[in-house]
């Protein structure tokens, strides 16, 4: 894996992961730069590595990533290791206020981590302060993302990584 760019605090951070284990391996880095209330907004095509990249950063938290699968049909997991880890599929929402009946803001402002896949999904409802992780496939094994910080504590983390 190498980091394409790292400039300044404002432009994105490209990564370039080359197999499965590399995208782990990212998100289990990632995961140590992590603090309670932080937010990691994924977005990406069906298989590009939303879920291998989540069980990176459960791995880094604590958490056997073996337990972590893609909460699409109940729309969040909770799985506990050093920090909570609050993991969320918006796939099948069709709108953002579907969020309320779960009590959303009481995750992503808690005392855990939030990993939000199809994060577009939540219109309105985008925290101003986010890790936004594009992740898109280039070939079989080869993943690009691309790291960009929506607020201070965002820009903390990407500076923080190895």
């Amino acid at each position: 894996m190498r980091k394409v760019s790292h400039t300044s605090k404002i432009k994105p951070v490209r990564v370039v992961s080359r197999s499965v284990e590399q995208t782990i391996q990212f998100g289990t880095a990632l995961a140590r730069c992590l603090k309670k209330g932080d937010i990691v907004c994924l977005r990406g095509a069906l298989g590009s590595g939303k879920t291998v990249l989540t069980k990176g950063i459960a791995q880094g938290l604590g958490i056997d990533r073996r337990t972590v699968n893609s909460p699409t049909f109940v729309l969040m997991n909770a799985y506990m290791g050093r920090l909570p880890l609050f993991h969320f599929d918006l796939y099948r929402i069709t709108a953002a206020p579907e969020l309320a009946s779960i009590g959303y803001e009481e995750y992503f402002y808690d005392d855990g981590v939030c990993v939000i896949e199809w994060a577009e999904r939540l219109g309105p409802l985008m925290p101003d302060n986010h890790l936004l992780i594009r992740l898109s496939a280039r070939g079989k094994n080869t993943r690009v993302l691309t790291l960009t910080a929506k607020g201070a504590r965002a820009q903390k983390i990407i500076s923080r990584l190895p």
